[in-house]
């Protein structure tokens, strides 16, 4: 399975993006240019990303330092942020 990213837009200005499937290669380059496009409140749902690399997984560790909202993350994914938060 490929990833998929889906962009809903909530209230005003607030942003949910959906992760589907496995997060790597051009796929996090893909999401950092994402991240860099919205400007308002921003929220990752995670809940159907099946696997990550560990470039994904340090992109989203800098993310959440900075603020974004991370919601459903699968255990092993968030034990691995936060290992590369502390590691930084």
């Amino acid at each position: 399975m490929t990833c998929k990213i889906y962009r809903q837009v909530v209230g005003e200005d607030h942003v949910i993006l959906r992760v589907v499937g496995r997060l790597s290669g051009d796929q996090v380059d893909t999401l950092r240019s994402l991240f860099e496009r919205e400007s308002g409140p921003l929220t990752l749902d995670l809940r159907d990303l099946r696997l990550a690399d560990i470039e994904a997984v340090r992109l989203l560790a800098i993310h959440e330092s900075n603020g974004v909202k991370i919601d459903n993350c699968p255990r092993y994914i968030g034990e691995w942020i936060k290992c590369e938060r502390e590691a930084t």
